[in-house]
């Protein structure tokens, strides 16, 4: 309270007018994006998503980060616990096509936000149900909030920036929420070595940061109203179709390494809380340097290059993963593998780029729930199945993700290097001139 105090008399003293406060807050005023640069530099488009990028990685990676342990040291869960854990985690991103019909009542932004508000309390409890039914009913909630949110992130995102320049301020997104992660784990180890930190403080306070954000972006901002109005109908087109097969296969494999390799530096390596976080860290100060230069990557060589690029790393080093088991090698070869890995994952963003280029600009936000829900498709069931297969054979798990990332990989080539409404897929020129 004696923060809004002094605002308020800071506000008087400068004698700050009472108009200019209530335009500031007004929620309701919109601007066309035609118009944004009459805006001052804080309150555009650009400063919202950063701040919307940095929002929710707070809450979502203290709650990655503790999770392992949490579950392991608190609520004592086993192989087939924390794949169904993660299979119940998944749901909301299956029914992520649902946000189409939430557009009907809320515009995009709106959701987004209010989608930060579900993530951030359901962070915040987390640590008061440690048990199997109350973990699952908290990862829900979270879940929702985590996936409606990158719904309608992903659609502003390509609806807000140009064509030309989105290779380059994605990447400079993904560092952004890379340098947020890192903050909050930096504060997760000091706070568990130092301060004799809690589960319920780090939830707490990790949960309370994503939902002041929130507030703020539904406060300081206007509405931004997009030039192509979008469809509000679920819309499936037949030239899409390498852009969902690429997120079907992407939805599998990203499960595998979500799931099971920072499991298997617990249970197999006995990391702690802040050991674990502490290998986070590395791979996130690893993001903020590299994502902008992924972005250029991107942009120079094109989205074909740069997936394959992708998912060949990721061919090699899911087969280390299963070498772990096979051949018995230690901690610090995992720990490489797993920097490297979320490393590559980095470049996922040119699948975003590609639909940009091949997208009607109309069905953007309709297409962005569909591929959310396709890419959870596998993630769904496929932790709980490996999560059977891993008590008696880990190195399987990394054999089936091997397997999909050869499959992302033959996908990936099929992009065209100039990728364009009408030329999806190498094949798109062939079938036109193939047609008499």
């Amino acid at each position: 309270m004696a923060f809004f105090y002094c605002f308020f008399a800071l506000a008087i003293r400068l004698k700050y007018p009472y108009r200019r406060l209530m335009k500031f807050l007004n929620t309701k005023s919109s601007i066309s994006l035609a118009h944004v640069d009459a805006l001052p530099i804080w309150r555009r488009p650009m400063v919202l998503l950063v701040l919307m990028s940095v929002a929710m990685p707070v809450s979502y990676s203290t709650w990655m980060a503790l999770l392992n342990n949490f579950v392991i040291e608190v609520a004592e869960f086993d192989g087939v616990k924390i794949g169904w854990l993660h299979g119940v985690r998944e749901i909301p991103g299956f029914l992520a096509v649902g946000v189409i019909a939430l557009l009907l009542f809320f515009k995009e932004i709106n959701l987004a936000i209010l989608s930060l508000v579900a993530l951030g309390f359901a962070t915040a409890v987390t640590a008061y149900f440690p048990s199997m039914s109350g973990l699952l009913i908290t990862t829900f909630i979270a879940s929702v909030g985590f996936h409606y949110y990158e719904t309608a992130k992903q659609s502003l995102e390509l609806q807000w920036i140009e064509k030309k320049k989105a290779p380059k301020i994605l990447g400079w997104l993904v560092a952004v929420g890379s340098a947020a992660s890192l903050c909050a784990y930096v504060l997760i180890v000091l706070g568990w070595r130092y301060w004799n930190l809690t589960y319920e403080i780090a939830y707490g306070l990790a949960g309370s940061f994503t939902i002041v954000i929130a507030i703020i972006c539904w406060l300081a901002f206007p509405k931004f109203e997009n030039p192509t109005k979008q469809k509000r109908q679920l819309i499936f087109r037949k030239r899409y179709w390498l852009y969902y097969a690429l997120n079907f296969a992407a939805g599998a494999r990203r499960q595998i390494f979500i799931v099971f390799a920072a499991f298997m530096m617990v249970e197999k390596f006995g990391f702690q809380v802040h050991e674990l976080t502490a290998l986070f860290i590395i791979n996130y100060i690893a993001n903020i340097i590299f994502a902008p230069l992924m972005g250029l990557f991107v942009n120079y060589y094109g989205e074909r290059t740069a997936l394959c690029l992708e998912y060949l790393g990721l061919t090699f080093i899911f087969l280390a993963y299963g070498g772990i088991y096979y051949f018995g090698w230690g901690a610090g070869i995992a720990m490489g593998l797993y920097v490297l890995d979320h490393l590559f994952f980095a470049l996922a963003f040119a699948q975003k780029t590609y639909f940009q280029k091949i997208a009607d600009p109309s069905e953007i936000a309709s297409t962005a729930a569909v591929v959310f829900t396709i890419n959870h498709i596998p993630a769904v069931f496929l932790p709980v199945i490996l999560g059977y297969f891993w008590i008696n054979s880990p190195a399987f798990v990394f054999v089936v993700a091997t397997l999909l990332a050869i499959t992302s990989f033959i996908l990936a080539l099929m992009i065209p290097k100039e990728p364009s409404i009408g030329n999806e897929t190498v094949f798109s020129k062939l079938i036109k001139n193939a047609r008499p």
